[in-house]
């Protein structure tokens, strides 16, 4: 760090001065350079100045060349500021946090200005180029550089002075937003156009019937990410002959791989991914691309085999993932043995693993998952010393890992929905450097094993649906740098250890950041315009960036009742634990409340007794806490309805009571769902008041029940009376009508009136 030396404005006579990467961020001392009023280049890049730009840089009447770019200056660029300098031809402010506007027809009047670049992020600052009562420029630029700006405000249309311009070599509009038809008329009029980007708007239109002349000079076309539709033309490979970089991915393109790019014998980077392309790979692109090292053919449609027949000797990065090639992998490969990173993810490749996969020692990256691979994991991966990840998810390998696996570079390792068996290898044990351990959805049994303690760079731990058992270790807590961890669905039993209080879920891990993602880099010089300069500048460096699809590592986590995926810068922001479905006992330790920066908690369907802690109020990221199926009582803790980031809660079917916390902030967002199967609960949502209800009467009056016992006694009466009359009189008459039953009857009572005497 320091300042400009003073002792450089008493140098009247200076024609050349270049300062940069210097660390001089003084931007109090820079003034100082308006005084060299002969100074013809000035070069004080990568030094991150702060602050406006000055002023006084327009007393620089003899400036050709101006390099501002790579430091930290703010504020708007001034119309004024260029003006005065008529024989500018270089200009390049990237890099640098300037806001506010900047009309670009203040330039026009620069008849010699060659090259003009404001790249970088320029979010805050918006650029004008269409001013009506502006001539058209006087100037032919051979470098245009204008990036991720907000460019002609609401019309967002391409720069129309640019159908003015015939001699541009490189023109970058890169992330700008710009809407309305690709415009190929730029390659009809600048026939020695060398990189072309316009990726990151919104253009549409078809290539075919626009993109016919040949390019000769064109090393760098990216289109990238826009919406631009059809058919890739058939004969690119003769339009474009010495393409170094094609990017077309992110589009809408439809159609067949155009066999005419096995033609670019030069090309090194070929990037259609995320587009709608189908058919089969042409044997032709393999045989001819000679130069090839990065193919990135991702979440397309294309189908078949990878051709059994391949000169990409210089191939480092194959990227065919999400695609539906079957068969077995293709030997076709065995000639790449530069290769890298290899993704053959999301297809329908069959059989086994192949042994010759150890003849690529330079691979960092392998991914084979979600296909139907069977057979094990073969011993081949052992001499794969430089591997840092190895994906082989949702396939049908089984038995377990070579006790061979000792990769110390191992970063992520991916083995879920398998049918790996037996207890957890210790082998694992000998993988220092590991960021994700992910065997969920396989057959392992057993306990966790001490040694998981050791592994203390260990971001993610995912064990969930085995056949694991005992107590979840104490070993765990010392896994200090753990963000996302999932035991559920197993046979856990025991307490929940309190000293996991200790892990950093949450902490945000810039080192998992940067080492998630996976991109590429290409760059090259013009080979058709130099500009003469005594300082060294070189705006010709031609970047083409490209990368696959899914950037490093893809975890799948359980949180707000759902699997969600976390990958590439998304996934070191993440944080979880997950114990649910488990035998656990015991109460649920108030030490977790110190977990303040974590984002998802899941105990449910477990055997948790007692209450909720006090504590959880302090889970101010909680975005997710599940507590359902336990046998929790007691009052939910009040203070919890603090928890302004919680989207997801439930604690249903536990035996809780009492009244619900206040329906404020995001307790009001929750419904009944979130406390059925709790009867002693009450308070809205649900349909239960806590307040006493008016009692009803005990008794009736008391001549409600008298009159009741009245009537029910003279019906009685009344029909008993009746009866006995019925059955008298019937008997009566029955004697008297019949003489034989009346003299017998008389008989019976004279007998038995002597007896009765006695």
């Amino acid at each position: 760090m320091g300042s400009f030396p003073s002792i450089i404005g008493t140098l009247s006579r200076l024609k050349s001065l270049s300062l940069a990467y210097n660390n001089l961020n003084d931007s109090l001392s820079i003034e100082g350079l308006c005084k060299l009023s002969d100074l013809e280049e000035l070069d004080i890049s990568g030094n991150g100045i702060d602050g406006n730009l000055p002023p006084c840089f327009n007393n620089l009447t003899s400036l050709r060349t101006l390099d501002l770019s790579w430091n930290n200056f703010k504020g708007t660029i001034p119309s004024s500021l260029f003006s005065p300098l008529k024989l500018l031809q270089y200009i390049s402010l990237s890099h640098n946090s300037f806001e506010g506007s900047f009309d670009f027809t203040s330039l026009f009047n620069l008849s010699k200005l060659e090259v003009f670049e404001l790249g970088g992020d320029n979010k805050n600052l918006k650029v004008e180029t269409e001013n009506s009562t502006s001539q058209l420029p006087l100037f032919q630029l051979r470098v245009f550089r204008l990036s991720k700006c907000v460019l002609n405000g609401q019309s967002r249309v391409i720069p129309s002075f640019l159908s003015n311009q015939y001699e541009l070599r490189v023109v970058d509009l890169r992330n700008n937003g710009i809407i309305g038809d690709i415009p190929t008329w730029l390659l009809v009029n600048n026939s020695k156009l060398e990189s072309f980007s316009l990726s990151g708007n919104q253009l549409r239109g078809p290539l075919a019937s626009e993109l016919n002349a040949k390019h000769v000079y064109m090393k760098h076309f990216d289109i990238s990410s826009n919406l631009i539709q059809g058919e890739i033309p058939p004969d690119i490979g003769s339009i474009l002959p010495n393409l170094q970089a094609l990017n077309m991915s992110r589009n809408v393109l439809h159609g067949n791989f155009p066999t005419s790019i096995g033609d670019m014998k030069s090309l090194e980077l070929l990037d259609l991914s995320n587009n709608n392309l189908s058919g089969i790979l042409p044997q032709h692109l393999l045989r001819g691309c000679i130069s090839l090292s990065s193919l990135i053919l991702s979440n397309n449609n294309f189908d078949g085999n990878f051709p059994a027949e391949s000169n990409l000797t210089s191939l480092s990065y194959l990227f065919l993932d999400n695609n539906s090639f079957s068969g077995k992998i293709s030997r076709g490969l065995l000639k790449s043995s530069t290769l890298e990173m290899l993704d053959l993810g999301n297809n329908s490749f069959s059989g086994q693993i192949p042994d010759w996969i150890e003849n690529f020692p330079r691979l960092i990256s392998v991914v084979l998952s979600k296909n139907h691979l069977e057979g094990v994991i073969p011993t081949a991966f052992c001499k794969l010393g430089k591997l840092q990840l190895l994906d082989l998810s949702s396939n049908k390998v089984g038995m377990s890992i070579p006790p061979c696996f000792n990769l110390s570079n191992m970063k992520f390792l991916q083995l879920q929905s398998n049918e790996l068996t037996g207890d957890i290898p210790n082998v694992l044990s000998r993988l220092p450097s590991l960021f994700i351990l992910d065997l969920k959805d396989n057959k392992f049994w057993g306990t966790i094993p001490p040694w998981i303690g050791s592994l203390t760079s260990l971001r993610v731990l995912l064990l969930r649906g085995n056949e694991l058992h005992g107590s979840i270790p104490f070993d765990l807590c010392r896994l200090r740098s753990i963000r996302m961890m999932d035991l559920s669905h197993n046979n856990f039993s025991g307490s929940i250890p309190p000293c996991l209080n200790n892990l950093s879920f949450g902490a945000l891990d810039r080192m998992f950041l940067t080492t998630a993602g996976s991109g590429f880099l290409l760059g090259s010089s013009l080979a058709t315009y130099s500009y003469e300069s005594q300082i060294s500048v070189d705006p010709f460096f031609i970047e083409v960036q490209s990368g696959p699809s899914n950037e490093g590592a893809k975890v799948d986590f359980n949180t707000k009742r759902r699997f969600e995926s976390y990958e590439g810068k998304v996934l070191p922001i993440m944080s979880g634990m997950d114990l649910s479905w488990n035998n656990l006992t015991g109460s649920i330790p108030p030490e977790l409340g110190d977990l303040s920066e974590i984002q998802s908690i899941n105990l449910s369907g477990n055997h948790l007794t007692r209450s909720i802690p006090e504590t959880f109020s302090n889970l101010k990221a909680i975005e997710s806490l599940d507590l359902s199926h336990n046998m929790l009582i007691g009052q939910i803790p009040p203070r919890m309805i603090e928890l302004n980031n919680l989207e997801v809660f439930t604690v249903a079917y536990n035996d809780l009571s009492g009244k619900l916390p206040e329906r404020k902030a995001q307790f009001a967002t929750f419904e009944e769902s979130s406390y059925e199967g709790n009867p002693l609960l009450c308070g809205l949502p649900l349909n239960r008041s806590c307040s006493p209800a008016r009692a009803a009467p005990k008794t009736p009056p008391a001549n409600s029940d008298n009159e009741e016992k009245e009537s029910w006694e003279v019906s009685f009466l009344l029909s008993f009376g009746g009866s006995f009359g019925v059955a008298f009189f019937g008997i009566v008459a029955f004697l008297y009508f019949n003489s034989y039953y009346r003299e017998l009857l008389f008989y019976f009572i004279a007998k038995n009136l002597t007896f009765l005497r006695l």
